[in-house]
């Protein structure tokens, strides 16, 4: 048994994430009635894993702005992060409009026979930018608000910075909280496959491999705008701009692109992905514990893609011919719907009332239409975090690359340093 299990942690992470994703689809097909007797398994996982994501980013963010030290840098780096992130959020928004008016998923699409979907009041954009700012830290810590957190973690961390010498022992502080939280995220993930297979048995037994046949040209059409979205916009920043040789960089992020496809969630991915950008592409901790955190938050190149598209599937589902104003108006509410929703599997859904209500869909209409591809949403859901995943790590590397936070290709073949190995979580799959 021992010598079976060694053999297990032998095999590198994202494969053994895959045999569990291929472990759950064939028990839910063999055997769908086990399947409800191992869901608390997936249940356990996904509860595991919501646990750390509001410790994980509200720490890391902290530690990884005290860990760059220099106030000019930590400006920088914040500002580069967030107008790169913007811009490749308008370009997925963009490439899911143009995607779904070229495949026309949504025409004669039968939304009157899906059972409405009850939605909450949709965020004004007031609400949303005021929102950033939180009136009650504690609240916000409680709630989740992703964007509050993040606001004040970089609040906070600046003045550790500022303080100088004074807060030199709050930023050691933090750092050592930072690499203990690392170690337990190394305890859960490796409990992942057998988390993936609980869930994948249970929505496989529930809904069959038919999932994608009422929604086929939906789920083709989201696979085109992942690949678009990666191959115009992530692969010639990373070439062009991160200056990485692009298969070494595609084959590090493997085990970050895998546990997205099976997790469907940019937080969850959270922390391969830095466990990759640390040990894997060597980039500097300070900039890696910087700019993913904000990434898992703002970095939704899969969510804005799946925005703009399923905000045209809406309008050709209920027959209307979106103008040029309207589409414009998808792409800015799109944009901003994405940088606010939450690192969670099928959050996007719910963004859509905003967005559709800025081109006069009622919210009745807007529940129809998600009540019609929320049974299917779980499977396009993990297709399109992939791209969510690879954006947050090409932008990681360019900030790096302008930052100098990165080693030069000799010693990216070099082993870790011992102290970002500290920091990153523990794993076989080296």
């Amino acid at each position: 048994m021992r010598a079976l299990f060694r053999r297990w942690q032998a095999i590198v992470l994202w494969r053994r994430v895959l045999v569990g994703l291929a472990g759950g689809v064939l028990l839910g097909l063999l055997w769908p009635s086990a399947a409800p007797y191992i869901a608390f398994i997936g249940e356990i996982f996904l509860r595991l894993i919501r646990m750390l994501v509001v410790p994980i980013v509200f720490v890391a963010i902290i530690s990884g702005v005290t860990a760059l030290a220099d106030p000019q840098r930590l400006g920088s780096v914040g500002v580069r992060t967030i107008g790169l992130f913007a811009a490749t959020t308008a370009c997925a928004v963009s490439i899911g409009i143009v995607t779904a008016l070229l495949v026309q998923p949504g025409v004669g699409a039968p939304i009157g026979s899906g059972e409405a979907y009850p939605l909450g009041e949709p965020t004004s954009l007031y609400d949303q930018l005021v929102g950033i700012v939180p009136v009650n830290i504690v609240e916000a810590l409680v709630a989740g608000d992703m964007l509050a957190i993040i606001f004040f973690a970089m609040a906070f961390g600046c003045a550790v910075v500022l303080a100088g010498e004074e807060g030199r022992p709050v930023a050691r502080m933090l750092q050592s909280i930072a690499r203990v939280l690392f170690r337990l995220v190394g305890l859960v993930m490796e409990l992942t496959p057998f988390g993936v297979f609980a869930l994948m048995a249970t929505a496989v037994a529930q809904n069959g491999v038919a999932v994608f046949a009422n929604v086929g040209l939906l789920a083709l059409a989201v696979v085109i705008g992942v690949l678009v979205q990666i191959v115009l916009v992530h692969v010639p920043l990373i070439v062009l701009v991160a200056r990485r040789p692009l298969g070494r960089f595609y084959r590090a992020a493997l085990d970050a692109l895998a546990v997205a496809l099976a997790t469907a969630s940019s937080a969850a991915t959270l922390p391969v992905a830095l466990r990759v950008a640390i040990e894997k592409m060597k980039i500097d901790r300070g900039v890696a514990s910087t700019v993913l955190p904000i990434g898992a938050s703002i970095g939704k190149d899969g969510t804005a893609m799946y925005v703009g598209l399923l905000s045209i599937f809406s309008l050709q589902a209920l027959g209307v011919e979106p103008d040029a104003a309207m589409l414009l108006m998808v792409l800015l509410t799109g944009a901003l719907a994405a940088f606010g929703t939450a690192p969670i599997p099928s959050a996007s859904l719910f963004m859509l009332a905003a967005v559709l209500a800025s081109v006069g869909v009622s919210p009745e209409q807007t529940a129809l239409v998600i009540g019609f591809v929320l049974p299917f949403d779980r499977l396009l859901d993990m297709t399109r975090t992939v791209a969510s995943a690879s954006a947050n790590l090409t932008v990681t590397a360019c900030v790096a690359r302008w930052e100098g936070g990165t080693m030069d290709e000799s010693a990216r073949d070099r082993p870790a340093p011992p102290d970002s190995a500290e920091l990153a979580p523990s794993s076989q799959s080296q």
